[in-house]
């Protein structure tokens, strides 16, 4: 999340507009972006609005430096694919147009040990051009 969060900050210091999606069930990925704050999760968000009242403005968080923030949030540990709440909040997120937008980047901090293969999916559909995996917290690793 620190990583994911410098890079955001980084590329919207160089006056890029940034989003970055936090999606890890924990939902802590854009908290250093939003001075702690925590936010609601998509999937929290979904469980309490009907599909007719979702409003972008909702779910998307303006942070630190311009960086745009969302947690898609997911199953407590060991309880479902968190993979499917990934799913879901990209889902949610074209619905509402956030291609409309015109970000320069997107990033994604995504859960080191997500076993069931879920990330995958969002990314065969097209929600990533690139993709850079970050092993380690090394400096080098980027």
């Amino acid at each position: 999340s620190t990583i994911a969060a410098n890079i955001s900050a980084a590329l919207a210091l160089e006056g890029k507009k940034v989003l970055q999606i936090g999606c890890d069930p924990k939902h802590d990925s854009t908290r250093l972006l939003l001075h702690g704050e925590r936010i609601t999760t998509v999937l929290d968000y979904l469980k309490q609005t009907s599909p007719d009242k979702c409003r972008l403005a909702d779910v998307v968080h303006r942070g630190a430096f311009g960086v745009d923030c969302v947690e898609a949030g997911g199953p407590e540990p060991g309880v479902g694919c968190a993979g499917r709440g990934i799913l879901t909040t990209f889902e949610l997120l074209e619905r509402l147009g956030i291609k409309n937008q015109r970000y320069n980047a997107v990033v994604y901090d995504v859960l080191g040990d997500v076993v069931c293969g879920g990330f995958a999916v969002p990314i065969r559909r097209d929600y990533a051009e690139k993709v850079y995996l970050i092993s380690s917290g090394e400096f080098m690793s980027i």
